[in-house]
């Protein structure tokens, strides 16, 4: 939410128009005293560091719980565990802090405060030795918090986590009210730009169909113009005869088909000839073939007729 400060100078603005003095005091003291740093989760983490190395458990304390109250108890409870994690390893940094600079001091106030709500968590059990531990940096149980990997991977979730959580968060009805102003300013400006340009298109459009036009009509009188200019300039004498050479043998060609037409004439007579013959025998009944057969027929009956005379006068 990057336009709170705007929004802010906007609402003192108006608070300002409506001359409500006492509210405007009471809005610089509650922007004094502020602890979301305008939504930045850079701000709040620069925040919390400084609170865990200068060993500050109340600050630490207060803007967790100030977080906790405004911000966490309006996530879903899928987020409940995340945020807890994020509680107890932001604590275990503060309690490494303050045993590498030395302040048991600090140590034994963080447990005298909050022993009773820590010692119901089953991972602060091994924790209540850490005061009694000598060189705990070294320790298998306490030296993966001391190391810088952790510290600024612990740092950095909850960057993320809280940079998500405000990009999330819903926003109010002023805020709306200013982006959907913005929001139709921009679609006018978008609107008569585009109508800028489609006055512009127009214009180049009709600018090409004139100089179109234009040109159609001086190349048409132009071609008018070079084919009078062609026409007058041939003459009768420009004009050259083919040259065609004679054929090498001159042939009679009414002469061939004289006799293409007798010869055409004398196939047509002997083909009428030979159907004239073929209907007159298919009209006398009698047939060729049939004829040599019977002639066949009466010379072999001749022959047996003169052998059986032969054998009866023996």
């Amino acid at each position: 939410m990057a336009q709170v400060a705007y929004l802010d100078s906007m609402l003192r603005e108006y608070l300002i128009f409506r001359g409500y003095s006492n509210t405007l005091k009471a809005l610089d003291v509650e922007q004094r005293n502020e602890k979301d740093q305008h939504f930045r989760a850079e701000r709040l983490i620069e925040h919390f560091n400084a609170a865990v190395q200068t060993s500050d458990l109340k600050t630490l304390r207060s803007l967790w719980l100030h977080l906790e109250n405004n911000l966490f108890s309006k996530l879903d409870h899928t987020y409940a565990t995340a945020v807890k994690k994020l509680e107890n390893s932001l604590l275990k940094y503060y309690l490494v802090s303050a045993y590498s600079n030395n302040k048991a001091d600090k140590i034994s106030e963080f447990f005298n405060k909050l022993a009773s709500e820590l010692q119901q968590q089953s991972e602060w059990k091994d924790w209540f030795f850490f005061s009694f531990c000598k060189n705990a940096e070294e320790s298998p149980i306490f030296a993966l918090y001391f190391t810088k990997q952790w510290q600024d991977t612990l740092l950095l979730s909850l960057r993320n986590f809280l940079t998500t959580v405000y990009q999330c968060l819903p926003q109010p009805t002023f805020v709306r009210a200013e982006q959907e102003a913005a929001y139709m300013q921009r679609l006018q400006d978008d609107n008569t730009r585009l109508r800028a340009r489609l006055l512009q298109l127009q214009q180049e459009q009709q600018q090409l169909a004139n100089a179109s036009s234009s040109q159609n009509l001086s190349g048409g009188e132009g071609s008018t113009r070079r084919r009078t200019t062609c026409r007058h300039q041939q003459s009768l004498s420009d004009i050259l005869p083919f040259d065609i050479s004679p054929p090498g043998h001159i042939v009679d060609d009414f002469c061939i088909i004289a006799s293409e037409a007798n010869i055409v004439g004398q196939a047509s007579e002997g083909q009428a000839r030979g159907l004239k013959l073929l209907i007159r025998n298919i009209g006398s009944g009698s047939s060729p073939v049939l004829s040599r057969k019977d002639n066949g027929g009466d010379k072999s009956s001749g022959k047996h007729r003169s052998g059986s005379v032969g054998r009866s006068w023996i």
